[in-house]
């Protein structure tokens, strides 16, 4: 079994920025929490501006998903995501390779972002219909996403309907 690749515990993880975390990120230092600090947003009289990343990446796709649907059940050979949640909620499952266990998820919800590591088997449960951001390291394309991917059998029907009726 490939040991969980999330376990490096930061001497200051809860109080990290979001440059100290993504910049651990880009060093291949993965934290153990998989929620992404988000610096305040600048604001002003015409809005917002929520900064996710200011880090080199090569991907960002926009998801729908209906609620009680999954996604994932699968873990990435050298691929990294963040999810920023725009609407909606996430019941986030992760595991160690070949492990068996089924933990209770972390939820995410809208305005949120956590990070997926490589290398960790993880599966998303939509709680309600949710809209989110993934950013990626690799190349998105169909074709290359495949290839660095492993699917496996993880969160199944008969365990979602645990956690969203």
């Amino acid at each position: 079994m490939v040991g969980l690749v999330r376990d490096v515990q930061f001497e200051n993880e809860d109080t990290m920025t979001n440059d100290e975390y993504t910049s651990r990120i880009e060093a291949g230092k993965y934290p153990k929490g998989g929620l992404v600090p988000l610096d305040s947003p600048f604001s002003d009289d015409r809005g917002d501006i929520q900064n996710l990343v200011l880090k080199p990446m090569t991907s960002v796709a926009v998801i729908t998903s209906k609620k009680g649907s999954v996604r994932a059940n699968h873990y990435h050979k050298s691929d990294w995501h963040y999810a920023h949640i725009i609407s909606g909620r996430i019941l986030y499952f992760e595991r160690e390779i070949g492990s068996n266990v089924v933990s209770d998820p972390q939820e995410f919800v809208a305005g949120q972002m956590f990070f997926t590591p490589p290398m960790v088997e993880h599966s998303m449960l939509f709680a309600e219909d949710t809209t989110f951001i993934t950013m990626a390291k690799n190349v998105r394309s169909h074709d290359s996403h495949e290839a660095d991917l492993v699917r496996v059998e993880f969160i199944t029907s008969d365990i979602a309907s645990k956690y969203v009726p």
